[in-house]
This record gives C-alpha cells, structure tokens and sequence, in this order.
C-alpha cells in the first residue's frame, strides 16, 4: 500500500512539473510574452512600450510567471482554464472540442493498426495452428518498409493521389466520419506494423508452450489454439499499446497539418508558437490525463488476460533459446543502402544547375534532381551521414535508457506516462527554449521521449519472465536476485528489447524527418533526409521522384534494422557443469547456479 502510495504521489509531481516547465516556457525563452501575443494578434501593430504594457495588464502577467501559474491553477480548481490570450474565448471548450477530434481519429487510426498488425500476423497464426511452424521466426521485409513510412509522407501520398487525384475521399477538413479515413490510415499503417512486428516475434514461442502442445494432442481445433496464443502474446504489448493511444492522439501534428484537422496536437503546437500559455496547459494536462487512463485500462486488461498465472509464477517463457534467423536479405540491404551511400558522398550536394530543375532520373543524375537542381543520389548520400550515426546513436541511448529504467517500473512507469504525454514538437520547444535552436536540439528532443517505448516494453516482459516457472524453480535452488537478474531475467529480456529497438531505429530517423518537416529541425542547405522530403513535398505530384528517393532509402533503412533484428536471438546457456556448480534449475536448457552466488531461501 505504502508503494502504491508513493508511485501515485510520484505521478502527481512529475504531472505538476511538466504543467508548471509548459507554463514557464516564454520565460525558458527569454522573449516578452506581450510581444509574441502581440504579433500573433496583430502583425502590423508597432511594439510600442505603451502597447506592450497595456497588453501585461489584459493578460495579468505583471507579476511574473509564478503569479501566472497560481492563478491558472487556482482557476482550473475551480473548472475554468482560463481565456485564450489570443482569441480571448474560454479555453476549456476549445481544448475538448480539439480533443474530441484527436480521440474520434485516434480511434480509426488504432483500428487500422489493429487490422494492419492481424495481418502480418497472419501468416505466423497459420502456421503456428496446423503445426509447421518450425523454428520460424518473424522476417518479412514488407512490413519493415511500411513502419518505416513517414507519417506525414503517407498522408501527402494519401491526400495527393486519393483525395485530389482519384476524389475517392474527402483531403482536407474534418466534417463526417468520410474525412477520418485517410488520415486513419496515414497514421494507424506506420503504427500498426510496429505493433504487428512486436507480436510476430513473440506468437512462435507462444505456440511451442506445453499448452499448445497438449491442445493439440487432445484434438483442439488451430483456430482456438490460435486464439489462445494471441491471447498469451498480447498482455506484453499492451503498454506499448497504451503509449499508441496517447501517441496517436498528440503526437498527430503533421498529419493534422497536412489534413487541416483541428485536433488537440495541432492546437497544442499552434498554441506553443504562439505561447498562448492557457490553451497550452489546458492541452498538456489533457494528455497526461489520457495517458494516465490508458496505462491504467491497459494495466487492467493485461492482469484480466493472464489470469492467476502471473500472480503464481505458472507461465511459461517467451523467449527461449534459438537460433538466429538467417537469409541473405539483411545482407543484400546492407550492400544496397552502402552503394547508395557510397555513390552519393562522391557528388557535390549543393551545386546549384537552374537549368536542371526537377529532372527525371537519368545516367547522370541517377535519383533525379530537386527544386534547385541539386543532385538528390548525392543530397541522400550526404544526408546519411547526418540521419544515420544520429539516428544510431540516439537509438542506443535509448536502449541503454529504456533496459536501465524498466528494470525498476515503480519508478520509470509514471516517468513513462508523464514523457510519453508530451508530443515531440512540443519537447522540442521546450528543449529549443531551454538548450537553444541548433543542430543538437533534434537529437534532444528525440531522444528525451524515444527511451520511453523500451522501458515499457522491457517493464512489461520483465513481470512475465519473472512469473515464469524456472525462475521459481531458480529461487528454489537457493539463487539470489544478482544471479536471477544476470543469468535469467536479462537474457531473456535484453534480445527482444534489443530488436525493438533496431525496429525503431527508423522510426527515430522518422522522428528527426518530422520535426524538420515542421521546420524545428535540420535547416537548408542541410541533407538531412527528413529536411530533403519536407523540402520536395510540395513538388510530390510534379516530380514524385524528389520525394521517393529519402524515402526509398528509409525504407531500406527499415528492411536492414529488422533483418539485422532477426539475428539477435537468446543463445542456448553454457551446460558444461563446472566444479563448485549446482545442478542447472529449470530443467535442461538452463544454466546452472553457482554456489558462490547462492543466498539462504529465507534471506530474501
């Protein structure tokens, strides 16, 4: 109870101090807020110091940014969060009315990611149902390609060829439920081929338990036993479920831009430029609130789903010993993505040719030229150097982060929620306010929040694992919690988390593409790949070659972080018996524990 006690008191404060940095920020940023207010209302106005006073006294920040705050709070104690300091109406309407937009696309979207990961699923349902399975693992190469689909690509594309081109759908607004199916697919496609990644990779073991085994000796149709292994398999990615829900909901800016949809994301981030301070904790508090309700309703499903088990220590392991997937594929994207590489960084990326403008791909410019006639084979090449080692290098921070913080959830849990809230436009804002504008603030602002799928995911594993029956047997046997932890739990924890995070790998060079699609990010003449399709985009339907060409080459990105992921498997342990050593616990396939690292049974 004491526990319970301290997480929740533990989530109220790093609730209150996200609301409180976001109701500091014109102040991190050192600018006036009556002269941003100013220009936001009135651009033509002169800035005159009379003008500028009398704009402190509307808006009641004479007295500082404390004073600001305290009346905030002390308005929303009461139901009122304030009056927008641009428009002058009730926040609190505005704010519910943006988030009922966010939660009715967000639904659509999590119903594509749903469908979208039950197929690529499929494939591995079937096989695991009539038995023929083998020692198959996840691999697939199409569905790599579309997580690692820009979001705002996938609804220019969407808004392009279906919306405009084709009049299939409606492309802009936000009217009927005919308008939430583009940008549902833009934003639940990418999303859904992570989550069916993830569940790909744990149904094989779900299917060698002894449960299956028996339920098919005892003549139990596939279908149910399919069903059931589904339902084995989901309870670990519920909480990066849950983190989906909250993504999809604040996280949406750029597909609200390209849709002109008037959800929370969008009105967050209008809010954020604009440092209208009430609608834009009015807007954060509604997301920390959504990500509160989600990891409790996530929380609950997942204890509903695996029953008594996990209480009991009665499950089995999902991630046993096997061997790493092999194919030539991941060596084939390596050699690929190399060659391009290779061949752009022998061309001058920022020579300018007029008289090139848009050309199509040819033997002198391979990959076609952009709007300025620059070649795109060398701007990709040059670009992979800024988008690739960043990318790499904030994706192994996150892992270190992510494996580190979700051995202890009682701490990193609420952490996860609170960050997990904050859409990345918005920490990059903030971290601009705080660090400066510069090249480092994307790295920044990505990795403050990219740590925060792992550790849940490394949470949520680690509480199975820890249920399962050789780890009691282990502790039966006398082991400590250093041996449990080193010897049991890690490897069996640390290569799927390891493969999550090679998944996301392109989803951090995406994150990266979006803020410079946002214009927070890389600035001309910079390569930078997310910079190059924000740059062309405009140019989507005239020269669609600008635009494919970073994105072919993220996609590649993709097809090798998740061949390379199918590599990392957990080795089969060590059974040689060593003097000093007790027979191994668990049964064969598990490494024995040494004597020395014994601890009494009632020590613990």
């Amino acid at each position: 109870m004491r526990q319970r006690v301290a997480t929740l008191v533990w989530r109220f404060v790093l609730a209150g101090g996200l609301v409180a940095g976001v109701g500091l920020l014109p102040w991190l940023t050192r600018t006036d807020p009556a002269y941003t207010v100013l220009k936001a209302r009135s651009a033509e106005r002169e800035p005159t110091p009379e003008v500028l006073a009398d704009i402190r006294r509307q808006l009641g920040i004479d007295g500082g940014p404390l004073h600001v705050l305290g009346g905030w709070l002390g308005g929303l104690v009461r139901g009122d969060a304030g009056q927008s300091w641009i428009s002058g109406s009730d926040v609190l309407p505005a704010v519910l009315q943006a988030l009922g937009a966010s939660l009715v696309l967000m639904g659509a979207a999590l119903l594509v990611a749903v469908v979208t990961a039950g197929l690529i699923c499929l494939r591995t349902l079937r096989l695991g149902a009539r038995r023929r399975l083998g020692g198959r693992r996840g691999g697939g190469s199409g569905s790599a390609v579309l997580a690692s689909l820009p979001e705002f690509l996938v609804a220019s594309v969407l808004a392009t060829v279906v919306g405009v081109q084709l009049g299939w759908l409606p492309a802009l607004g936000w009217y009927g439920p005919q308008w939430t199916v583009l940008p549902a697919l833009a934003l639940g496609l990418p999303a859904g081929a992570v989550l069916g990644r993830l569940l790909d990779d744990l149904l094989p073991g779900a299917f060698g338990e002894p449960w299956a085994l028996a339920a098919a000796a005892r003549g139990l149709t596939g279908r149910s036993v399919a069903r059931q292994a589904l339902r084995r398999c989901v309870p670990a990615l519920l909480p990066n479920l849950g983190l989906f829900v909250v993504g999809l909901t604040g996280g949406a800016v750029a597909v609200e831009q390209v849709f002109d949809i008037p959800g929370l994301g969008r009105t967050t981030l209008q809010a954020a430029l604009a440092q209208d301070l009430p609608v834009l904790q009015a807007g954060t508090l509604a997301l920390v609130l959504l990500a509160a309700l989600a990891t409790g309703a996530t929380r609950l499903a997942a204890r509903l789903l695996t029953g008594p088990a996990l209480r009991d220590g009665a499950l089995s392991s999902l991630h046993r010993p096997a061997p790493p997937a092999g194919g030539l594929l991941p060596l084939l994207y390596g050699v690929v993505l190399l060659a391009v590489v290779g061949f752009g960084l022998a061309r001058d990326p920022l020579a300018l040719d007029t008289g090139e403008r848009l050309r199509a791909p040819s033997l002198t410019h391979p990959f076609g030229t952009d709007a300025l006639g620059r070649d795109l084979l060398a701007r990709v090449g040059h670009g992979a150097l800024d988008t690739l080692l960043l990318a790499a290098a904030i994706s192994a921070a996150a892992l270190l982060a992510g494996v580190l913080l979700g051995l202890v959830p009682r701490f990193s849990a609420p952490l996860v929620d609170t960050v997990n809230a904050v859409p990345p436009v918005l920490v990059a804002l903030l971290v601009t306010a705080v660090a400066g504008s510069g090249t480092t603030t994307p790295a920044l602002a990505v990795g403050a929040v990219a740590w925060a799928p792992l550790a849940a995911h490394t949470s949520s594993l680690l509480r199975q694992e820890r249920a399962t029956l050789h780890i009691t047997a282990t502790k039966g046997l006398g082991a400590g919690r250093v041996h449990l932890l080193r010897y049991e739990l890690l490897p069996a924890v640390v290569p799927p988390v390891l493969r999550h995070a090679l998944l996301r790998l392109p989803g951090v060079a995406l994150a990266l593409a979006s803020l410079g699609f946002l214009g927070l990010g890389a600035q001309p003449p910079s390569p930078e790949w997310g910079l190059l399709l924000a740059e062309n985009q405009p140019y989507a339907e005239r020269a669609p070659w600008a635009v494919l060409a970073p994105a072919a080459a993220l996609a590649l990105l993709g097809a090798l972080a998740v061949g390379a992921a199918g590599g990392l498997r957990r080795p089969s342990p060590w059974r040689r018996s060593r003097p000093g050593t007790a027979k191994p616990a668990g049964g064969p396939g598990r490494r024995s524990v040494p004597a020395a690292e014994k601890e009494p049974a009632g020590a613990r």
